[in-house]
């Protein structure tokens, strides 16, 4: 049976990660707590609105309520990237060569490694930012789609459309695919390498509440999803993503929703974690199940996995926190 060494903190958790070995759990009211041979507390924002890690450093993105975006480290250090003052930062998206993407309404910001800042201007609220796998391009998600920018050039941005709110975006790990969280309870996706406009859309609907988590597996055949009382699973190995598929259903659970899912570093398997804090990994080869964690306090706000897959990290929203160990 899996072991968890549990963590209460005050009040909602926004975001766990691992930074190396390190479990980090960042709160609202700004605070970053480190499991470090004790619990160390280092205070970050004056209202936290984001936290992400950053897929390319050992090192945290943060953007907040005081318009600051920080980049924090292992051990707790923290430099400042970015301050809008007076504004809230609550975008932010960590790329090759040291670069980061911030939003504030309707402008974007690229800052490369040396500090240099371009801006790119947008006619609705950007929701959403996120790095394409090669290259400097980003993705910004806004009302009715996503525009695809180059940083390093002057080129045309790229609009790709679809009505309605899109409020997050990612690329797949491959660069095949750009897929958004939408206002209403579904995903929309586009295939970017061939094909016209009507070919080349994806709607993944049925969700009966939004899409909050998604995550892709590691070899980007799978995409899974919140928004059910199961996970939803996409199949992505085709051509053509999943159209005409039907996705997996994993850890179904009569009425309790999914609120995160994380698939694991470097095998098919999801953890996922549930609106009463439960948390599940299901094995997607055969549905196999095991239970990592009975319901708790709060949903589940963030899931994160170790870089070894033998521990997992969970936050929730009423502050009762975790790292479970499912080698035990």
């Amino acid at each position: 049976m899996p072991t968890v060494a549990p963590l209460d903190l005050d009040g909602h958790v926004v975001a766990t990660a691992f930074l190396g070995d390190i479990p980090v759990f960042a709160t609202a009211a700004g605070a970053i707590h480190r499991l470090d041979g004790g619990e160390k507390v280092s205070q970050a924002h004056d209202g936290l609105l984001t936290c992400i890690k950053d897929p390319y450093s050992q090192t945290l993105l943060t953007g907040g309520e005081d318009g600051r975006v920080l980049r924090i480290a292992h051990d707790g250090s923290v430099e400042e990237l970015a301050l809008v003052p007076r504004k809230w930062i609550s975008v932010v998206s960590g790329g090759p060569q040291g670069a980061i993407a911030y939003a504030q309404g309707k402008t974007a910001y690229l800052r490369m490694s040396d500090g240099a800042v371009k801006e790119f201007a947008e006619e609705r609220t950007i929701e959403g930012i996120a790095f394409a796998p090669k290259g400097l391009r980003i993705a910004l998600a806004r009302y009715n789609g996503v525009t695809l920018r180059f940083a390093a050039t002057a080129g045309a941005p790229v609009d790709l459309e679809w009505k309605g709110a899109h409020t997050g975006v990612v690329f797949s790990p491959d660069g095949r695919f750009v897929v958004t969280t939408m206002q209403e309870n579904a995903l929309h996706g586009w295939k970017l390498d061939g094909g016209g406009a009507d070919t080349r859309h994806m709607r993944m609907t049925g969700y009966p509440a939004k899409v909050k988590s998604i995550s892709w597996s590691s070899k980007g055949k799978w995409l899974a999803s919140s928004g059910a009382p199961a996970a939803i699973v996409w199949p992505f190995s085709g051509k053509d993503g999943p159209m005409g598929k039907a996705p997996l259903e994993l850890g179904t659970r009569a009425n309790i929703l999914v609120s995160q899912v994380a698939f694991h570093p470097a095998e098919d398997v999801l953890a996922i974690g549930f609106v009463d804090g439960m948390v599940l990994a299901v094995r997607l080869a055969d549905n196999k199940e095991a239970l990592l964690r009975r319901p708790g306090k709060g949903a589940i706000t963030s899931l994160a996995w170790s870089a070894s897959g033998k521990l997992v990290a969970f936050a929730s929203e009423a502050g009762d926190c975790g790292v479970i160990d499912i080698a035990a």
